[in-house]
């Protein structure tokens, strides 16, 4: 598989769209980071903390590392020192917890919070009212060391195209209406990351601004 080729196909596909791509490198070996890095690519999502920091040490400094899976707050630690954007937060604890390690390392995290717009039950994700609950916490303003700057969210895993853009338009919708509403010092929503190797053209298509794409890059994934 040509990686290079591969990247230069999707950014071609993204057009004058704006959006960010996010190469899924998880499982993947640092040979192909390394290749998919000399044909340009500079962020790149990991799901595991370890995975990405081994990484994060073999690899060029300006590289972005996100963390795309869920993550526990007992991992958070690990990858404070470096990330660049955290996509998967669910919790006002997980919140806490990233700005406590955030300020340990004189940081600023930026994050998205990640919704449930999916029908599985296996995805994980606030609903409308836990996100409304969360941005109007008395607690959250006095998070000074994380920054919230988007949402993200998962479609149903599926064909029916019909289900999927439903899906992303509501979460778009939810975007455009919390961004308007919002009004806290550490939440300037601007990115909303939807689309996967699958789906991304209907997510670009209803307002994605940032995609994640690993098999569409790199191939199947190797799930050893």
């Amino acid at each position: 598989m040509d990686i290079k080729n591969n990247i230069e196909e999707l950014i071609n596909s993204l057009g004058s769209s704006n959006c960010k791509l996010v190469a899924v490198s998880k499982t993947k070996p640092i040979s192909d980071i390394k290749e998919a890095y000399d044909a340009g690519q500079r962020i790149f999502g990991e799901n595991k903390a370890q995975e990405m920091t081994e990484k994060q040490g073999e690899l060029p400094e300006d590289i972005q590392w996100h963390m795309i899976g869920h993550l526990q707050r007992n991992k958070v630690k690990y990858i404070a020192p470096y990330v660049s954007l955290i996509h998967s937060v669910d919790s006002l604890k997980l919140l806490k917890e990233i700005n406590k390690q955030a300020k340990k390392n004189n940081r600023v995290i930026d994050v998205l919070l990640q919704i449930h717009i999916a029908e599985e039950d296996t995805k994980f994700g606030l609903h409308k009212n836990e996100l409304y609950e969360l941005l109007h916490s008395v607690e959250l303003p006095e998070l000074h060391h994380i920054k919230i700057v988007g949402l993200m969210g998962m479609a149903t895993f599926t064909d029916n195209e019909d289900q999927i853009r439903r899906e992303f338009k509501f979460l778009a919708d939810l975007f455009n209406s919390t961004r308007s509403d919002i009004q806290v010092d550490n939440v300037e929503l601007t990115e909303l990351s939807m689309g996967m190797s699958g789906d991304y053209k209907i997510a670009i298509e209803e307002g994605s601004t940032m995609i994640r794409v690993g098999s569409a890059i790199f191939g199947e994934r190797n799930y050893n």
